[in-house]
């Protein structure tokens, strides 16, 4: 059985940091394209942030430097490291593993995190 657990949300104050992470139980984090999502109330859910197995990394336009993906294999686990919080970056935070196979995709879901980001 997949799982992926996220921690690390939370309340912080605009301009403040966060680093969530994203633990895999049941895959290698190492062999999927571990990704970020976010979902605020009323809107639809956006690409945060990614990591490819390969370890190139891709972020939304509204990161601008901010986000930090990454992953630590021994750990089996990716993080998200946010920092000078806004506070439109409030969501709900989601941790995604892709794999595409000839013929096939696995693709996982964590649970979601929320992230406050105010004063």
């Amino acid at each position: 059985q997949v799982q992926l657990v996220e921690s690390g949300g939370g309340l912080v104050q605009p301009g403040g940091s966060l680093r969530l992470s994203c633990t895999g139980s049941g895959i290698m984090v190492s062999i999927f394209r571990m990704a970020w999502y976010r979902q605020a109330p009323g809107k639809q859910r956006e690409l945060v942030a990614g990591i490819t197995s390969r370890g190139g990394t891709e972020y939304g336009e509204f990161v601008k430097g901010r986000f930090t993906a990454s992953r630590d294999i021994a750990k089996n686990t990716a993080y998200l490291q946010m920092n000078n919080l806004k506070p439109e970056d409030t969501a709900v935070y989601y941790c995604n593993a892709v794999r595409v196979l000839p013929g096939d995709m696995n693709n996982y879901w964590g649970q979601g995190t929320q992230v406050t980001v105010s004063s």
